[in-house]
Order: C-alpha cells, then sequence, then structure tokens
C-alpha cells in the first residue's frame, strides 16, 4: 500500500490511541511516541490483521507483521516486472 498522507495516517492512529481507554499511561506515550516516527506503526494501530482474514475461507492469521519504507524512484506508470522483486518463481506457478 501507498501512503500518500502521512500527516493524515499519524493523526487518525494518535486519535485512536488517545480514546483507547484501557491503555496505561506509560504505554500510551510509548505508543503515540512510536506511531508518530513510523507510518507503520501508525497503520498497526489503526488496522488489526486478525479482522482483515477472519472472513477469508481457508486461511488463518499465523503471525503479521508491518514495515515501512521511503521509495524515492516510484513510479506508478513504470510495467511491473515480478523478477525485479525476487516474485519471477511466484509468477511462474513454481514458488
Amino acid at each position: 500500500m501507498e501512503v500518500t498522507d502521512a500527516g493524515r495516517l499519524t493523526g487518525a492512529a494518535v486519535d485512536h490511541i488517545d480514546a483507547d481507554p484501557s491503555l496505561p499511561g506509560e504505554e500510551r506515550r510509548q505508543s503515540l511516541e512510536t506511531v508518530r516516527e513510523d507510518p507503520a506503526e501508525a497503520l498497526a494501530h489503526l488496522i488489526d490483521p486478525f479482522d482483515l482474514v477472519t472472513q477469508v475461507p481457508g486461511a488463518e492469521l499465523a503471525q503479521a507483521s508491518w514495515s515501512s519504507e521511503e521509495l524515492t524512484d516510484y513510479d506508478p506508470d513504470a510495467e511491473w516486472d515480478a523478477a525485479e522483486w525476487d516474485l519471477a518463481d511466484d509468477a511462474d506457478g513454481e514458488g
């Protein structure tokens, strides 16, 4: 996914944390600090991976993780190449 407005994403995560009465003070402080530093952390506070897969037949969430990176040379109009992303075997159905 692409974060098109990191400020809005972070703001929504901060609002979500502030509205959670179950968070103890220190955990709240740490959560606010991490969402302000990393868009992936902000996303993780807004989207529950379990909720994404509970209705998918034949799938069960075993583990979830979030990471982010800035793409400086991203071209949305460029042709996608599976080999460039080391997915060539998957694209061929062999992976």
